[in-house]
Order: C-alpha cells, then sequence, then structure tokens
C-alpha cells in the first residue's frame, strides 16, 4: 500500500501544468495553491489561452484559497 504525501500532490499537479505548456515558475506556484482547478486550468490552455491569462480567469476568490 502507497501512501501518498502533500508533496507527491503539488510534484503532480506541477508537472502536469508545465505539460500544458505553463512556465515551470508559474506552474510550481499553482501547484502550491489548490484554490485553482488544475483540469480547468490545462484545458484552457488547450484551447488556446495563454497559460498567464488562464490563471487570471481562474483566479480563486480570496476565501476559495485553501492549502492542497
Amino acid at each position: 500500500m502507497s501512501t501518498t504525501t502533500e508533496a507527491d500532490v503539488t510534484a503532480w499537479r506541477s508537472e502536469r501544468l508545465a505539460a500544458a505548456g505553463f512556465r515551470r515558475e508559474l506552474a510550481e506556484e499553482l501547484s502550491h495553491r489548490c484554490g485553482y482547478d488544475l483540469h480547468r486550468l490545462i484545458e484552457l490552455v488547450e484551447r488556446g489561452c495563454p497559460p498567464e491569462l488562464a490563471t487570471r480567469i481562474l483566479a480563486p476568490l480570496d476565501s476559495e484559497e485553501h492549502p492542497c
């Protein structure tokens, strides 16, 4: 049985975002901010939206910020 740690989750999120075209620094930052919907970010980028704009569009409200 394998145990998934918070570090595993953030590393996975960062890799998915980088693979979708996010700059490594932005991918790393967003991987720690679980208020962002990873799948929606990637979907917007796959539809042609620049990663920085996708990040702004899907920015969570302050009340939606929470740790991963």
